[in-house]
Parts: structure tokens; C-alpha cells; sequence
């Protein structure tokens, strides 16, 4: 809580320097998680919000390109969280193409096993940029990932 009461500080001196204003009822400080544009940011890391993580599990099978174009846009947004996003929508990004709305088995795998590693997130923890970085690469002929992480605990899916 000290820490977070010096950069509160620091916050403010920035802002009264610079002439610029916060309104105190847009404020909320010293809170163990904040919800924000669809996460959820608590000491220890960010996650996917609840109501996102069930618009997802409710999402129904899409019957024709613009539903999966909805359903990629909602999941892009959280790819960061999990791991070979690229690789397991590969089968869904071909039906958004030209023609190419044809369901197969492999674009009906690829549409639940997005879904539950959405709903299963691991909690990627907030870089500390004072501790070092790792990243691991895996690459094939089908696409190219990696995990940034720190401490053995990831920080981002790339």
C-alpha cells in the first residue's frame, strides 16, 4: 500500500504540474482490482472481466461469416492471454474469406477449443520491468508463437 501511495503522489504532482485535472468522482484509490476496458487488474496480474469470459461461453456456433468475424473480433481482443491464438483460429479465419464459409470439423474443434482456453486463462502477471524476461518461440510450418514471461509465469502470449 506504501508503494501504491508514493505513485498515487507522483500521479498527482504530474497531473498539478502539468495543469490538469481529475475528477475525484472518476477516482477510486487504493482498490484491490480495478475493471478496465474488459479486464481486470488486481495485484497480482490482468485477466479477462467475468462478462466477457460469458459472452464467450454463451456464443453460439456462427451460421455464416459475419457472426465469425464477431466472434474473432471479441477473442482478438483477449489473444494476449492465450497461448497459439494464430494457430487455433487459422480454421476460423478461412471461413471469413472469400467463399470460404464452408464448416468442417476442424473449424468446429478450432471454435470450442478457443472458447475454453478463453475461459481458462492463466492470470498473466504485470511486468516488472527491474526482473528479467524470457521468451520461448515455437514455430512450424502452420504459424509462429511465444510466451513472454517472467519467473517462469507468463506476462503475454505473442
Amino acid at each position: 500500500m506504501e508503494q501504491h501511495m508514493d505513485h498515487l503522489e507522483h500521479a498527482l504532482t504530474l497531473l498539478h504540474d502539468h495543469r490538469f485535472f481529475a475528477k475525484l468522482s472518476k477516482c477510486c484509490c487504493g482498490q484491490p482490482k480495478v475493471v478496465f476496458l474488459g479486464h481486470v487488474i488486481t495485484f497480482t496480474g490482468v485477466n479477462v472481466e467475468q462478462e466477457k469470459i460469458t459472452a464467450i461461453q454463451s456464443w453460439l456456433f456462427p451460421t455464416f461469416v459475419k457472426e465469425v468475424r464477431g466472434f474473432l473480433g471479441l477473442t482478438r481482443y483477449y489473444r494476449r492471454f492465450v497461448r497459439n491464438y494464430g494457430m487455433i483460429t487459422r480454421p476460423l479465419i478461412a471461413l471469413t474469406k472469400k467463399d470460404g464459409f464452408i464448416w468442417s470439423t476442424e473449424a468446429l474443434t478450432a471454435f470450442q477449443k478457443l472458447k475454453q482456453a478463453l475461459m481458462s486463462t492463466p492470470v498473466p502477471r504485470l511486468p516488472d520491468f527491474s526482473k528479467d524476461f524470457t521468451v520461448e518461440c515455437d514455430t512450424s510450418s502452420e504459424g509462429v508463437g511465444a510466451i513472454l514471461s517472467q519467473e517462469d509465469h507468463p506476462v503475454a502470449f505473442l
